[in-house]
């Protein structure tokens, strides 16, 4: 049986040619820019001897407060409830196990891209009975144009730098044979308790329904991108 034989691939050439010289750099941009969102967590409670008198509290409350929440609707660019619990307390030591109390949490989050009446609800919310409020986080949208104006930004500083040091071989930029992305995100991202500016931890049991709403001041958001650029020069007169 006759093989055919398998001609050798020429190796590739990482770094160009002396006819075709290559030039990689990275590009950097840093934006800081004003949040789209603030978020809220809200934690509702109710503790009772009574399960059903318990969750009955619980239910009440937690209609309470996102109906108060609902009061901001043209605001709220989302509304969630996550998890809830309804949990007994055992009386510690004696015969058996018996019930001492039951209780009960709901945890809801609030996602507004309005920050007028930020403060205001804040306040409102933490003056409700066994309610905690935390945050607020600030953050961007996805498609916030200021990813988009990082990226460009990047792509821009990718092209200074290589026109630089073409300069100084005293020759130019003849093509662009790779652009990678190597990361455009905002800073905050990675972790949702990153992404606060402040943490308030309010207790409704401290507050009362006259309290002056709290000020607010939005966090800058820090965006970053960075590129992987490579293009071929003229070839330079050393």
């Amino acid at each position: 049986m006759t093989s055919t034989p398998v001609e050798p691939q020429p190796a590739p050439v990482p770094y160009g040619t002396p006819d075709a010289p290559r030039l990689a750099v990275r590009g950097e941009a840093h934006l800081e820019v004003d949040p789209d969102i603030a978020r809220l967590g809200i934690t509702v409670g109710a503790r009772g001897t009574d399960r059903h008198t318990t969750l009955d509290d619980l239910t009440r409350r937690n209609t309470t407060a996102l109906d108060l929440v609902r009061t901001c609707s043209d605001t709220v660019r989302r509304l969630e409830t996550g998890h809830f619990t309804l949990s007994p307390e055992l009386t510690e030591g004696g015969h058996g196990e018996r019930v001492h109390a039951y209780h009960g949490r709901v945890h809801i989050t609030a996602e507004l891209t309005d920050f007028t009446a930020l403060g205001e609800l804040t306040t409102r919310l933490a003056a409700l009975e066994l309610t905690q409020v935390d945050g607020p986080w600030w953050d961007l949208h996805p498609d916030s144009p200021a990813h988009g104006e990082a990226r460009r930004q990047a792509v821009h500083d990718a092209v200074r730098r290589a026109r630089a040091y073409a300069d100084a071989l005293g020759t130019t930029l003849t093509a662009l044979v790779e652009l990678a992305d190597i990361g455009a995100e905002n800073a905050e991202r990675p972790a949702y308790a990153a992404r606060s500016a402040r943490r308030t931890a309010l207790d409704g049991t401290d507050l009362g329904d006259g309290g002056a709403a709290l000020a607010l001041e939005p966090r800058r958001q820090h965006v970053h991108a960075r590129i992987d650029a490579r293009f071929i020069m003229a070839p330079p007169r050393l």
